[in-house]
């Protein structure tokens, strides 16, 4: 019998896919448990619907993500830090101040975690941080630490 898994399932498929299964595995296991659901044409056309919109969603973040890394790529986020005379900070500029400047100084809300600055900025100067906004985008942005 051919049934649409509503669920993963191991050894036989993931979520979405369309399998073969035995006849009684299917009606008394898969089917009541809400596993699966036989496959009839209905069902397979409302399985297309939704993998299209799903596909439709995934396109449009994915060019949101592009647009958003343009705009991070030409901007110069500049960041004042309280710094010894060799150049070495108090402390260390974090993912979280930086999607606050951003935030703050260009409108863009920018999950810190997004942000790989490793163990922090701790010295002045120009410093690239990548920022990975999609799975297929990453942007890189210029941090530039002055001395206060």
């Amino acid at each position: 019998m051919k049934v649409i898994l509503l669920q993963d399932l191991k050894g036989t498929g993931k979520k979405g896919d369309v399998v073969n299964v035995a006849d009684g595995f299917a009606r008394n296991s898969l089917i009541p448990k809400g596993i699966a659901i036989e496959a009839t044409d209905a069902a397979m056309n409302t399985l297309k619907a939704k993998q299209k919109a799903v596909q439709r969603r995934q396109e449009m973040a994915l060019e949101a993500a592009k647009k958003a890394a343009e705009k991070l790529e030409s901007i110069e986020l500049k960041i004042a830090a309280k710094a010894g005379t060799s150049g070495k900070l108090f402390g260390a500029i974090t993912s979280k101040l930086i999607s606050q400047q951003l935030k703050n100084l260009h409108k863009l809300d920018i999950d810190k975690r997004l942000i790989d600055v490793g163990d922090g900025i701790k010295t002045i100067g120009e410093v690239k941080v990548p920022i990975k906004l999609h799975t297929e985008v990453t942007a890189i942005l210029k941090v530039i630490v002055e001395a206060e």
